[in-house]
């Protein structure tokens, strides 16, 4: 994984986060982050206090008759700030405009020469800022399960912080994506409102096959780049080790000679048994590479679609999307509108 084109500009935006890191340090930092996010657990142990939090952002998202991507990114930067550094951080805008100001950098960097050092200044405010709240934060707070390992050799394990915050930033680009969707498929949004409704059941598998199948209609990274570690032959071709690899996960995860309704929504591929390990499929990748935050990402999405479905039915949504036709290849998740009448 350790692929030097995925450095170009995350050194300004996570310096000490896990893709940055090389060798042992990279190792290390990897097993405090899989450990942080419970990645080898279904269900993170933290999972009563973070739908705690949801449910008390979500009323934002439902105090209006029109959702638009721009209240859903202010809940879920509130959501993101809480299970990340602590209730305190929440309403932190200037944090915020820090990290957006500093992932702006980033992404421009290869094009911007002499801004390096005021991408730094930036990131040193930032960084001071959470390593103020994490010193603080509760005990479900991913910086405090951060702070449990001792910072040996370098390690700064509150550093990913920077990277968990930007996972949930992107994630309200999942949910309005998935609600999108359900707006257009009006028996799919009936069945997840009776999962929704159920009382006392906080597990939704049918809104977490939802989730899932929104990203593999949009990726939220379409291609992943690996290194080879060892030459190998691929198809009569000789590659030597240390090659850089594409794998266009978004082509595959809609090719029509390998997905049954490629192009449809059809949440149901998800209730299969074995069906996260279907090598076609690949929101969060596989194997080694696997996003550790996955379970997290399933938690969290899916309890907020169900926060909303609960007492809301989306009666209308912008871009139209034709349920019997081909899904478009992209959705312009800024453009999206949803309209939402009380149950």
């Amino acid at each position: 994984m350790d692929a030097p084109e995925k450095l170009r500009g995350l050194d300004i935006v996570e310096p000490t986060g896990v893709i940055c890191s090389h060798g042992d340090l990279r190792e290390r930092r990897r097993a405090v982050n899989d450990a942080v996010l419970a990645a080898d657990r279904p269900v993170h142990p933290c999972a009563a206090a973070y739908r705690r939090i949801l449910a008390e952002e979500a009323p934002a998202l439902t105090a209006l008759p029109v959702l638009d991507p721009a209240r859903v990114q202010a809940a879920m930067g509130r959501i993101g700030r809480r299970v990340v550094l602590g209730d305190p951080a929440a309403g932190d805008e200037q944090l915020a405009a820090w990290l957006r100001a500093l992932r702006e950098e980033g992404n421009w960097m290869g094009l911007r020469k002499g801004r390096t050092r005021a991408a730094r200044r930036l990131y040193a405010h930032a960084a001071a800022r959470i390593e103020e709240y994490a010193a603080k934060a509760p005990a479900h707070a991913l910086a405090a399960r951060a702070l449990a390992h001792p910072d040996d050799r370098g390690l700064d394990p509150v550093g990913q912080a920077h990277h968990w915050l930007l996972a949930l930033d992107v994630a309200g680009a999942l949910l309005t994506r998935t609600l999108l969707l359900l707006a257009a498929h009006p028996p799919e949004q009936d069945a997840a409102h009776q999962e929704a409704a159920r009382p006392g059941e906080p597990d939704t598998p049918r809104l977490r096959a939802c989730v899932q199948e929104s990203l593999r209609l949009y990726p939220i990274v379409p291609d992943l780049v690996r290194v080879t570690r060892r030459a190998t032959v691929l198809r009569g071709v000789r590659v030597p080790a240390g090659t850089t690899v594409l794998v266009p996960a978004g082509f595959h995860q809609r090719d029509p000679e390998h997905v049954p309704a490629a192009h449809h929504f059809v949440p149901a591929r998800w209730l299969r048994p074995g069906a996260a390990d279907d090598v076609r499929f690949a929101p969060f990748s596989h194997g080694g590479g696997r996003c550790p935050g996955d379970h997290l990402a399933l938690l969290l999405v899916p309890a907020l679609c169900a926060e909303v479905l609960r007492g809301h039915r989306i009666t209308g949504a912008r871009p139209a999307l034709d349920p019997h036709r081909p899904l478009p290849a992209a959705v312009d998740t800024a453009a999206v509108r949803l309209a939402l009448t009380p149950r």
